[in-house]
């Protein structure tokens, strides 16, 4: 594989839920995906076999991690210049409290995640 030079606008956009548009790269053995958010958008709860690292570069997203009604579950809000790293498997949802822009990354990369499994 050779290096690629890519400009996210050049990139096609799909909106796999309401309120939410996204643009993936996916490389060999990790992808990025560009998010945008607009405020009041739901993602609901959903695990992937992907270890994830959100990096939201503006607004503000609160994270519900764990299983629905698990007495572990917990809600961590992220706002800009901060990360949140979901490991393989771990449920979690995410509410955009604002509008916002993410920076998901994924390994291994996949052609879906969580939230392109229809339920």
């Amino acid at each position: 594989m050779s290096a690629r030079h890519l400009c996210w606008n050049d990139i096609a956009q799909d909106q796999p839920v309401a309120l939410l548009a996204r643009r993936r790269i996916i490389g060999e053995k990790a992808m990025i995906s560009q998010v945008s958010l607009q405020q009041g958008c739901r993602v609901a709860t959903h695990a992937h076999e992907n270890e994830q690292f959100v990096c939201v570069l503006s607004g503000e997203v609160r994270f519900g991690v764990g299983d629905e009604g698990s007495a572990d579950r917990y809600s961590v809000t992220v706002k800009a210049g901060e990360v949140l790293h979901l490991p393989s498997n771990v449920p979690h949802s995410a509410d955009a409290v604002v509008d916002s822009l993410v920076l998901d990354v994924f390994s291994p990369p996949s052609a879906t995640t969580g939230i392109d499994v229809k339920r």
